[in-house]
């Protein structure tokens, strides 16, 4: 058996659509061996590894709106597809507004991946270990999907299949996501445990959000998203329940870290065996709860 110690990509063909139409067409007619392009930092390392053979790479980052960053106070942000994870974290509407979503572009990689890498990328790639994607979860986002026939929207609770699976379709082509406006006051926190600091896929991610609501028992909302354990990003609708019911206090996030814990389903790997990934979602849980309820002000 031998190794190929330095793999090359293979070879393939560039694809320059000059409108959405255009892409969404050629896309469908390749189905299996066309790919949309955004900052390519996933496809062509999945290439050189040989888990892609698409023959054809779509550029679709100059289409449309989706090199659009722009906030509203009634409607909320938008970024399109081709804006990178740098100039999001950069922006400051994000920063005074989406804080979180800033938090978790600057715990990916390096500097220099992040001026080609986007978060609309980081989505469709579906990885569970997916930096981005708490975020934008815990956030409320909403995708804007071009496909063959025309423009609808997916929200991402119900986006994603399992690893590097979709709803997306062929032809389907993903434009922008889509944040309503941030609750007054709301907070959160993004703890990535990884094999070192900086550049590592998580073998633990996890978002914690939350803000004042006066229609909870408690008068808050908290909403948690695990990365790295299940066969999908996940949101845990349990722990939202139980610190909207009870009062909030250090038992309170105790029971929600355990809460936590239950609802991941983890694998073994060479990062991380199941059973210690279980055991630091509920540290990380309790730790990523207790500091967001420091910086909403207690």
């Amino acid at each position: 058996m031998s190794i190929n110690a330095h793999p090359e990509l293979p070879e393939f063909d560039y694809v320059r659509p000059a409108t959405l139409m255009e892409a969404s067409r050629f896309l469908a007619e390749h189905a299996g061996e066309a790919r949309p392009l955004l900052g390519g930092t996933d496809i062509f390392v999945r290439m050189r590894d040989g888990f892609y053979h698409d023959k054809y790479l779509v550029d679709v980052k100059h289409l449309d709106s989706t090199d659009e960053l722009s906030y509203d106070p009634q409607r909320g942000l938008k970024l399109g597809a081709g804006v990178n994870m740098n100039r999001v974290m950069a922006s400051p509407m994000v920063q005074a507004h989406y804080a979180l979503l800033a938090e978790a572009c600057r715990s990916v990689a390096s500097y220099q991946l992040r001026t080609r890498a986007t978060i609309v990328g980081n989505i469709c790639n579906a990885s569970p270990a997916g930096d981005t994607i708490g975020a934008c979860l815990v956030l409320g986002g909403v995708l804007n999907v071009h496909g063959v026939g025309g423009y609808r929207q997916e929200p991402l609770a119900t986006f994603f299949r399992g690893p590097g699976k979709t709803v997306l379709q062929p032809g389907d082509i993903v434009t922008s996501i889509e944040f309503p406006p941030a609750p007054a006051g709301a907070a959160g926190v993004y703890i990535k445990l990884g094999r070192n600091t900086w550049s590592d896929l998580s073998i633990v991610g996890v978002t914690v959000y939350g803000y004042a609501d006066a229609g909870r028992a408690s008068g808050y909302r908290f909403q948690a998203a695990l990365a790295s354990v299940a066969p999908t990003p996940l949101l845990v609708p349990a722990l939202e329940e139980h610190l909207a019911s009870h009062p909030i206090n250090a038992e309170a996030f105790r029971q929600a870290a355990r809460l936590a814990q239950a609802a991941c389903s983890p694998i073994d790997d060479v990062r991380g065996s199941a059973r210690y990934r279980k055991a630091m979602v509920r540290t990380l849980t309790e730790k990523a709860l207790q500091m967001t309820w420091k910086k909403l002000g207690n």
